[in-house]
């Protein structure tokens, strides 16, 4: 059984939205964020990656990294930017990507419960991100960017909410990426009664996208218990049939001593391989493969993918343990620095010119990992491997703010 909560969000006021609302904190660099943000003293960046504000190469995790996120936050507060409402609630939030949209309900999760199991984990967790994320909470008080979720659809809430979207969004834009944002609110007791019992038949929640938000989130609520803490964190909750995961590519910065033509004959033994092939796979354990200018498409031969154990099928798992380690000698792809992953969202170009610059020797596109794929290892307790999933659209911090 899940338990949610509704809770008075801190919010942009409508007018502003677009003004304020930005992309995760970790899916830029400083220097990325720091572009994005001049002439825009509104931009949540200014709280989500407060070192845009002070000099080049101050460290990240300075002290006076989180105090400026603090003043930042308390500023845009204080002149009115962002106002709180004046009682709990529910929220729901639909963003539209070209053809793709998904609507998600903006509820207040339970510590305890993401501590018991019953939200489910898929991937380990670096300490010093926690660490980050926690100091970031602590210093201003609150949960600015929250949790993806995602939940076995239920007809009955589906209802629920096409109907509530029916009407006006209380704020709806479009970001300069082309993503359109909106949400409606759920201040109704009868709405919010409904929402509350529609959940607690659901069994289990499960990450998709913020593990160490959850994770820092849950390390605050036990250092607090008993001190005020609400006990809940902030999250966006999508029926699994609407996420939209893309895939997240590996891109090789040397062939571990290999020539090309020895690369492909090694390849050839797990793989059955059209040359002149596709860049984009079109089905599971299906890859593409680029090097000299060409791209592959390579096949797992049959008996690599025959394993009844969820994680053991999954095509980043066959590619660690076929090819990176044994062929490229990458035993642990989290710490090693001759691979690096790219998001879907950039495209099998980016991998073409990653390796055409000379900066990296091949790469692998990859298939999307299913949602379906993910939940079943999260109920059978597995994890992941590191860079299985990449989700599309990214939730816009600030959107909502849970104070704790």
């Amino acid at each position: 059984m899940a338990t949610i909560k509704p809770f008075a969000a801190l919010r942009p006021k409508p007018e502003l939205a677009a003004q304020i609302c930005e992309l995760p904190y970790d899916v830029m660099s400083s220097d990325e964020a720091r572009q994005m943000a001049a002439g825009n003293p509104l931009s949540f960046l200014h709280v989500s990656k407060p070192e845009i504000d002070l000099p080049p190469g101050t460290d990240l995790y300075s002290g006076a990294v989180y105090a400026k996120g603090r003043e930042n936050f308390q500023k845009l507060i204080s002149q009115g930017a962002l106002q709180q409402d004046s009682q709990p609630c529910f929220y729901l939030y639909r963003q539209i990507m070209g053809k793709h949209v998904q609507t998600g309900l903006v509820a207040a999760a339970s510590c305890e419960e993401y501590l018991r199991g019953i939200i489910k984990k898929h991937e380990f967790t670096r300490p010093d991100k926690e660490d980050d994320r926690v100091r970031h909470i602590e210093a201003l008080d609150s949960q600015t960017g929250p949790v993806f979720l995602t939940y076995r659809a239920s007809a009955a809430f589906d209802e629920f909410v096409a109907k509530k979207i029916s009407e006006p969004p209380a704020v709806d834009f479009t970001g300069k990426d082309g993503v359109r944002h909106a949400s409606w609110t759920v201040a109704d007791a009868e709405g919010i009664n409904f929402i509350e019992a529609q959940f607690a038949q659901i069994p289990f929640l499960y990450i998709a996208d913020g593990h160490h938000r959850s994770a820092a989130a849950a390390r605050v609520f036990q250092t607090r218990q008993g001190a005020g803490h609400s006990g809940q964190f902030l999250t966006v909750i999508f029926p699994h049939n609407q996420m939209q995961i893309l895939p997240y590519n590996r891109v090789l910065k040397d062939l571990n001593g290999l020539t090309s033509a020895g690369l492909l004959k090694k390849l050839e033994e797990v793989f059955n391989i059209v040359r002149l092939g596709s860049a984009t796979p079109t089905r599971k354990h299906e890859l593409g493969f680029f090097m000299n200018h060409r791209w592959h498409t390579l096949t797992f031969k049959p008996k690599l993918t025959a394993s009844n154990d969820p994680i053991e099928k999954l095509d980043v798992t066959l590619l660690q343990k076929q090819i990176l380690a044994p062929l490229f000698g990458i035993d642990d792809p989290r710490t090693s620095k001759r691979i690096n992953f790219v998001g879907g969202i950039r495209g099998t170009a980016e991998l073409e010119k990653l390796v055409n610059s000379g900066e990296y020797a091949c790469a692998f596109s990859m298939f999307p990992t299913s949602i379906e794929d993910l939940m079943s290892i999260a109920d059978a307790g597995g994890i992941m491997p590191p860079k299985s999933t990449w989700f599309e659209p990214k939730l816009r911090d600030a959107m909502f703010c849970h104070m704790i």
